[in-house]
Formats: structure tokens, C-alpha cells, sequence
């Protein structure tokens, strides 16, 4: 498992920072956040230590959705909310304040006082076009050069392994 020292999930994870735990298996574990926005929210966070969700496995990724989604019906059923946030803070300017990733469920009601809202931004037709090619370009190429992160021995072995 990888883990990081410094890291304050970790240590969580760990069992080195006390927590109010509400689900865990192998490569999960869900905690009701001590300075949450509302009673009940939780956080849900990969047991290996990923900074930011490009860096998650998409099957863990997955499994931690799967959680917080479980999570988010008990909070409807036991705590008598109106509503859910699940939302993630991925980088310091989006609000991570904790580099490891989670996803966050936070019990909603009516004028709870928790404000998500942003102000729109117009796009003009054309700006909105730019946007979209760039993103349907990159998306596209999303994990076509993974073999890179395999250290060049292995990469030697895919290498030899396709010519034969």
C-alpha cells in the first residue's frame, strides 16, 4: 500500500489519527469528517496514497463512487436529509487542502447555510468550440501513452514481447 508520512489521510488510514470510521474493506475506507459542513458528512478515500484523481486506477475509482454512493443512501435514510453533495476538490485552486484524494458526501438541507454555488461565465461560440476540440482531442488520447510509466526494462520486455 502506498503511503506517504506526512500525509493526514494516511495516517488515518493507518490508524495513527483517531476517526469515526463508517466503511472500510481492502482499498477503501469512509470517515465522518470531524470539521465537516454538516453533520453526517463523510469522506470517502482510496486506502493508497493518490494526491489528485488522475492519479487513481479507474477500478478504484470506480469502487470509490460505489462507496459513496452506498454512503449518500444512508445518509438519506438515517439522517433525514433533503439532499447530497458528492464532490470532489482535485487541486489546490478547485480547494483540496489535503493532498490525497477523497470524495466528499456532504448532507444537505434546505438553507443549511452551505454554499456550492459559482457565478456562471459566458463563452462566446467560438471560445466554446476551442474548448470542446481541445478536450474531445485530449480525451481521446487519455492513456494511449500509459506504457510510459512502466520503467524501460518492462518497456523493453512489451517492446520485444509485440515484435515476436
Amino acid at each position: 500500500m502506498k503511503t506517504r508520512e506526512s500525509c493526514l489521510i494516511c495516517q488515518i488510514v493507518g490508524n495513527k489519527v483517531p476517526s469515526y470510521k463508517v466503511y472500510e474493506d481492502d482499498l477503501i475506507l469512509a470517515v465522518v469528517d470531524v470539521n465537516g459542513a454538516n453533520p453526517g458528512h463523510c469522506f470517502v478515500i482510496p486506502k493508497n496514497h493518490y494526491p489528485i484523481i488522475e492519479q487513481v486506477p479507474d477500478q478504484e475509482l470506480a469502487n470509490l463512487f460505489s462507496v459513496a454512493n452506498k454512503i449518500s443512501s444512508a445518509i438519506f435514510e438515517n439522517l433525514k436529509v433533503q439532499g447530497t453533495n458528492i464532490f470532489v476538490a482535485n487541486g489546490i485552486p478547485a480547494g483540496q487542502t489535503v493532498a490525497h484524494f477523497m470524495v466528499n458526501v456532504i448532507p444537505r438541507k434546505e438553507n443549511d447555510g452551505v454554499n456550492l454555488q459559482w457565478k456562471t461565465k459566458q463563452l462566446t461560440e467560438e471560445e466554446m468550440s476551442t474548448v470542446e476540440l481541445k478536450l474531445k482531442e485530449q480525451i481521446q488520447n487519455v492513456g494511449v501513452l500509459d506504457y510510459l510509466r512502466y520503467p524501460l526494462h518492462l518497456l523493453r520486455n512489451v517492446i520485444f514481447f509485440i515484435v515476436i
